[in-house]
């Protein structure tokens, strides 16, 4: 049952964005997309990702909250950067390892701190969980130390919302590895 609502979950999703991709609600749209939605699940299926973990509400509205605030002062941060005035803000690539367990949350935890404006994550070593991200305005050690407290805060707050020891049970695949 839960694999038949996730279908019509994704099909009514990809109709959903193949109509704000038109920008009109009409018959015809909604017809297309659902075409459009059924040969992209059918022809061009993504493998199934497993879910080890548990979800925790209250720590996933944590880490909602904190994402929501890093996302406004960080963009404000970035805005300041790029009006004022002086030499531009040195950048860097740096390396940081997270220490999740589940490559979902891997994914989960690259997708929040590339959102996060003043970084983009570049490379991704999924066996040993290290990302490398390019960072805006690394010139002096407060700076760094700042952005490492980021990835660790972020990456806690994973563990927290998805992750604990109590919950983790790993999938079929890891065992057999």
């Amino acid at each position: 049952m839960r694999k038949i609502t996730l279908r019509i979950w994704t099909l009514c999703w990809l109709t959903l964005v193949w109509i704000l991709l038109w920008g009109t609600f009409s018959a015809a749209n909604i017809i297309g997309g659902l075409v459009v939605a059924l040969v992209i699940t059918l022809l061009l299926p993504l493998p199934a990702v497993p879910v080890e973990g548990k979800l925790r509400p209250l720590a996933l509205l944590r880490l909602v909250l904190y994402v929501a605030v890093k996302l406004v002062v960080s963009s404000f941060q970035v805005a300041w950067l790029a009006i004022k005035p002086g030499p531009q803000p040195a950048t860097a690539v740096l390396r940081a390892h997270l220490a999740v367990k589940s490559d979902l949350v891997l994914a989960l935890a690259v997708g929040v701190l590339t959102l996060i404006p003043g970084s983009v994550v570049l490379e991704i070593d999924q066996r040993r969980r290290l990302i490398y991200l390019h960072v805006l305005d690394v010139g002096s050690e407060k700076a760094v130390a700042a952005f490492y407290r980021q990835v660790k805060t972020v990456e806690r707050l994973m563990v927290a919302a998805f992750e604990r020891d109590a919950d983790w049970r790993a999938s079929a695949d890891k065992e057999d590895a």
